[in-house]
């Protein structure tokens, strides 16, 4: 039995717990910064939200690739505002929602959601030489056999075909810019006069690049006329006012929590503390720096994640008293305990994250935030109940900070 107090493994311990305390403080303090923190959803920074219609033209038919293509649009229209973290998907079979947080000018942004898109190829004088009615395709070509680039190639009606060929002659081996809603996407070199309404555009992109350009092109082409349905502002005030009471919220659970640990659980209850920091730690870097998005339905699925952090701990230290009661010395029952709880927490959690993975799949919007946010808490809670909590009670058992079944709760 470990009876002396070895000041060399406690100093370790110590260091590392602190250590693990710094990391939790400055976690916090990088995820609240606004600016460079944790991404806020609508629902808490405040924003624009517009549902659109797909309606279907003479000219157009509603599919999933013109959808997708209208999507594209306004997505290239979005990044002119510089909006963090814009949300812009498909609802439902012929509906767009667009979610832009955090905006200074809402006008602004109606106005460039809501204009018909214009592709035009334009000469070096600033002569629109073609526009995207007169284009009939565009798809992206895998690399030929002398060449490691893919290449994007595009098809024009009989009169594309004819105003092409003229602007290729009067260009070449000069530039002809191809620009949608007055932004350029690409701006090729005219490498010879091109007759009959097919050319190719070349370059140094892969594969993907290519697929995006040709379907910027095929956008611009066939424009799907978007009709708006629902369009509100929505106030950053109850969002921020609700995120604050819930992180209030968070941290007198947290304390309650961790006093219940220590007073149940002794020198454990108190390792356990110190692992749920660390484990804060990890979801709050996770949300900062993963491409994802805090929404209040994502609050609460962080707050569930916490008190499975909790649970986890709970399951191993009551494995571990019950292989004391049954006469184990301490190190063989800390040992055993994470051996039986092991497959018990495995088991909970791994149905909990199907049911997120699940969710994420099918849902969208709000409900989306509440499964990233559980997934990345159940990920986190694992690890620090079977790594971290494991190997604190290791370093204490062996610093002589923990003799005997008192030290993990079990009394008499």
């Amino acid at each position: 039995m470990n009876s002396a107090v070895k000041p060399g493994r406690v100093i370790i311990l110590v260091v590392l717990c602190l250590l693990i305390i710094a990391s939790g403080y400055f976690a916090f303090q990088n995820a609240a910064d606004r600016e460079e923190g944790i991404k806020r959803g609508l629902d808490i920074a405040g924003g624009l939200y517009v549902l659109m219609e797909a309606v279907e033209t003479e000219n157009s038919e509603i599919d999933d690739d013109a959808i997708e293509r209208a999507i594209e649009i306004i997505r290239l229209r979005v990044d002119e505002l510089g909006v963090a973290e814009p949300v812009i998907a498909a609802q439902g079979d012929n509906r767009i929602r667009v979610e832009l947080p955090d905006l200074e000018d809402v006008q602004q942004a109606r106005d460039i959601i809501g204009r018909t898109a214009m592709l035009e190829f334009i000469g070096p004088d600033g002569e629109v030489a073609v526009t995207g009615a007169n284009l009939v395709n565009a798809r992206a070509e895998r690399a030929p056999e002398h060449s490691p680039y893919p290449f994007v190639s595009i098809e024009f009606d009989n009169e594309g075909a004819r105003l092409f060929a003229t602007a290729t002659a009067q260009f070449v081996n000069q530039p002809i810019a191809i620009v949608i809603d007055d932004i350029v996407i690409s701006e090729p070199v005219v490498r010879n006069i091109i007759s009959d309404g097919k050319a190719t555009i070349t370059g140094t992109f892969d594969f993907e690049e290519a697929a995006e350009l040709a379907l910027l092109l095929r956008s611009g082409a066939l424009p799907v006329e978007l009709r708006e349905l629902e369009s509100r502002l929505i106030g950053p005030t109850l969002g921020q006012r609700t995120e604050e009471i819930a992180v209030y919220a968070a941290g007198i659970g947290l304390a309650l929590v961790l006093l219940f640990m220590i007073i149940i659980y002794r020198v454990a209850g108190l390792i356990a503390g110190v692992a749920l920091v660390f484990y804060m730690s990890l979801v709050l870097w996770a949300l900062t720096y993963l491409p994802t998005t805090l929404t209040l339905p994502g609050i609460a699925g962080l707050i569930l994640s916490i008190g499975m952090a909790v649970d986890a701990n709970v399951i191993i230290f009551e494995r571990i008293k019950d292989e004391l009661r049954s006469g184990r010395t301490p190190r063989s029952a800390m040992e055993g305990g994470f051996q039986r709880a092991f497959r018990a927490i495995l088991d909970a959690n791994i149905t909990t994250l199907i049911v997120t993975v699940i969710l994420f799949s099918l849902a969208s919007g709000p409900v989306r935030g509440f499964a990233v946010t559980l997934f990345i808490g159940i990920i986190s809670s694992m690890f620090t109940a079977i790594v971290l909590t494991r190997l604190l009670m290791r370093l204490a058992f062996k610093a002589g900070l923990i003799r005997s079944g008192v030290y993990v709760g079990v009394r008499g």
